[in-house]
């Protein structure tokens, strides 16, 4: 499922118009972007949790040429699946 389809999801369940599913869609992702930017959690219970990992800078070899390579510090997003939705998935 993509962002366009959870909106007519939404305004299908909701029963509001599509553009307006759209709009509450665009906020929420924008409002978890904006979280994980400031440092914070976002968690959604029964779902799970999303946080930022740093990652210290490291040298690498490029497989090709093996030449040593310096990998610049980074940060990824991290999410953790909750309880709830790893038991719905291994429902039987």
């Amino acid at each position: 499922m993509n962002k366009s389809e959870l909106a007519q999801v939404l305004a299908l369940q909701a029963d509001i118009p599509e553009n307006e599913a759209t709009l509450y869609v665009d906020v929420f992702f924008y409002q978890m972007r904006r979280a994980l930017l400031d440092g914070n959690r976002v968690e959604i219970r029964g779902f799970g949790s999303f946080k930022i990992k740093n990652y210290a800078p490291y040298t690498g070899r490029n497989p090709k040429t093996g030449e040593l390579v310096d990998v610049k510090p980074k940060k990824l997003p991290f999410f953790k699946a909750g309880r709830e939705l790893k038991e719905f998935i291994n429902k039987e």
